[in-house]
């Protein structure tokens, strides 16, 4: 090897070492700060695409399962309300059945029909109230069944369906201007009244069963969105392990380099010598 003053070679081969050992080191140095073996896509573009598309997909999923809650509270509050509906309704059951007593007083029938007349109040003032969020299923304002997010891509639905239980309606028969006031009235009263209990029971029973379903559904949303983080962190996140084992290798790796470009810029020592030698 030719010794020269104006080219070191060994030192330059030495810097180099030491160069790419300090580029491994900050890469260490970075993925123990993020907790991250792939943060952006210059360390591996295939992979961090691909975990951003996971990463998109389970961000929508916090839309779907806010849009579920929202569904299982609508839900839930129409369930409160239509099973409040129906205990009513066996209320007024009693009293129309007491009322077609022929024995009774007129002061006795007076009552009785004050006390049916309470609770068909009691049962609007009921469904009126059975709003969550501005949706109630129940009394009829809404016109069209509700539908709620299912998938990330906001392709499928779950949909909650209307049970107009007002007086009046399909399913609730009775009307706000009926009386048990007469045995004749009463009769009357209770062949509605029996329809509309079992067609109450029949959609109180059909809420429930959505509400299930909802239920059951946000339930897969929840574990659907922990198997996308689990897979987003399996592609990209590093072993803390491995890289502290790493990091003490590239320390000493980092200080041997350094010793070793110490030795060879002292090589050009060796040509004072020579000439010193001469003198």
């Amino acid at each position: 090897m030719t010794l020269s003053v104006n080219t070191n070679q060994p030192a330059l081969i030495a810097l180099q070492n030491l160069n790419k050992t300090n580029d491994e080191m900050s890469g260490v140095q970075t993925r123990i700060n993020t907790g991250l073996a792939i943060s952006g896509a210059k360390d591996n573009a295939a992979v961090w695409s691909i975990a951003q598309e996971q990463r998109s997909d389970r961000s929508a999923l916090s839309a779907v399962k806010m849009s579920l809650d929202r569904a299982t509270s609508i839900a839930d509050v129409a369930l409160a309300a239509g099973e409040s509906v129906s205990d009513l309704l066996t209320q007024m059951r009693e009293k129309v059945v007491a009322a077609k007593d022929t024995s009774l007083s007129t002061s006795s029938r007076t009552a009785l029909n004050a006390d049916f007349q309470g609770l068909l109040k009691n049962l609007t003032q009921v469904i009126n109230s059975a709003t969550f969020d501005g949706a109630n299923i129940l009394n009829g304002t809404e016109t069209f069944n509700i539908t709620f997010l299912a998938d990330a891509d906001a392709v499928t639905s779950i949909t909650l369906n209307l049970q107009n239980l007002s007086l009046g309606g399909t399913i609730n028969t009775l009307t706000a201007t009926d009386s048990i006031s007469t045995q004749t009235l009463a009769a009357g009263v209770l062949t509605r009244l029996d329809a509309t209990l079992s067609a109450v029971n029949q959609a109180v029973g059909s809420i429930g069963s959505q509400a299930k379903q909802i239920e059951a559904h946000n339930t897969f949303v929840s574990k659907l969105s922990d198997v996308l983080e689990t897979g987003v962190g399996n592609l990209v996140d590093a072993d803390m392990a491995k890289e502290s084992a790493r990091l003490q290798a590239l320390q000493v790796k980092q200080q041997l380099g350094a010793q070793a470009l110490s030795i060879a810029n002292q090589a050009p020592q060796i040509i004072l010598s020579l000439f010193g030698s001469g003198s």
